[in-house]
């Protein structure tokens, strides 16, 4: 086996790397081409139909693909640029847009992954010939001992992208080579310096690429520009309290902006978009105790319908770190329900719950799910007692 789990010497296997014009993704390309891979560059072209001005938190367009054709060039490497901006309106974009409007809080890197980079350009990957797909995410994935590949958290806490990834399948990482898991991200900057890159001291890319300054609202306006209405703002009884300029503004556990003075800190609970109601209240009233997950992809070695009772580890938002639950497996209705050990704020339908073995730092990724209705503690009072 080769440094990438592969049967075949360097100089035999193909690897197509995802160059997305940042640095991660061109240090893997430099550091395979360095091992005597042979190595050929793709990146994707995702939106701004490729003339995106530079800004801090951009990839994928513009500027980018300036940097990942100069990234290539440099490291005497043959590179491709695909068009997917149709395919990432209709799959990343517009759904993002829906979900919204639902009330939900969605997590469009997530589908990114699954609809765009995994699925289409590993498609590509193969077409090419290719042994493997790598990309530049912070991840890890070893081989099992019944076979097949698990995936793990990286190295480096502070990269750890897991979360954004647990929607992998098992055919997909078998293809898949993640070369920077093992990496902190300070040695991956050093190594972009080390093969003469001149994008080594580019800024990170944000998470939601085609947000300007995180401001989601303004995207969802312009896509749906009939679709923000306006409606009330309610307390837990019903009650009046004020009025807002459409859902499309607000989050669950959002305490900012609601413009009330009503003596008290308030905060959203709930999103109703069928009678555009805004719901809030104390922040005892978001003590989530169960969440319902659909979607699930399952990458644990046990099978789902066994999965009752199992005792994991659970990240219900991408900055929190794993904390204890108990899987509880519905036949009934085929899904899964995730109790949680300790009561969390701020949990919102549409974003990922994903599930760890454990809470180690290096623990294996079980699956997760999009979480689909949030249970607070106070709809079950044996949770709280």
């Amino acid at each position: 086996m080769n440094s990438l789990d592969l049967p075949k010497a360097p100089h035999e296997t193909r690897i197509v790397v995802a160059m997305s014009g940042g640095v991660d993704s061109s240090v893997v390309a430099g550091l395979l081409k360095r091992d005597g891979y042979d190595v050929v560059g793709v990146t994707m072209q995702l939106y701004d139909h490729g003339a995106a001005t530079h800004r801090k938190g951009a990839c994928c367009a513009g500027r980018d693909i300036h940097d990942a054709r100069a990234a290539a060039a440099h490291l005497g490497i043959p590179h491709y640029v695909l068009d997917y901006e149709d395919r990432f309106r209709d799959a990343v974009i517009d759904r993002f847009a829906e979900s919204y409007l639902a009330g939900e809080t969605p997590i469009p890197c997530v589908e990114c992954n699954r609809s765009l980079k995994f699925r289409d350009l590993l498609g590509l990957a193969r077409d090419l010939d290719a042994d493997a797909l790598a990309t530049g995410h912070y991840v890890a994935s070893r081989p099992l001992p019944e076979g097949g590949r698990g995936l793990y958290r990286a190295l480096d806490p502070a990269r750890d992208q897991s979360y954004f990834l647990y929607a992998t399948t098992p055919e997909q990482l078998a293809y898949l080579r993640f070369p920077l898991g093992e990496l902190p991200k300070d040695r991956t900057r050093a190594l972009a310096r080390e093969l003469g890159l001149a994008i080594a001291e580019k800024p990170d890319s944000q998470d939601i690429c085609f947000v300007p300054q995180g401001r989601y609202s303004d995207v969802i306006a312009k896509l749906r520009p009939d679709a923000a209405r306006p409606g009330e703002v309610v307390d837990l009884g019903g009650r009046v309290l004020g009025r807002h300029e459409g859902i499309i503004h607000f989050t669950i556990g959002q305490r900012r902006g609601l413009k009330l003075a009503v003596g008290e800190p308030l905060y959203v609970v709930r999103l109703e978009p069928e009678t555009a109601r805004v719901v809030v209240g104390p922040r005892s009233a978001l003590a989530t105790g169960r969440v319902r997950l659909s979607d699930l992809n399952w990458l644990g070695s046990q099978a789902v319908e066994s999965l009752d009772g199992l005792e994991v580890a659970v990240r219900v938002r991408s900055t929190r770190e794993p904390r204890p639950a108990r899987l509880a497996y519905d036949a009934a209705q085929g899904s899964l329900m995730v109790d949680l050990a300790t009561p969390e704020d701020g949990v919102s339908p549409g974003q990922a719950c994903v599930i760890y073995a454990d809470e180690d730092p290096r623990a294996r990724v079980l699956g997760g799910g999009t979480i689909a209705r949030v249970d607070t503690v106070s709809a079950h009072p044996a949770q709280a007692a």
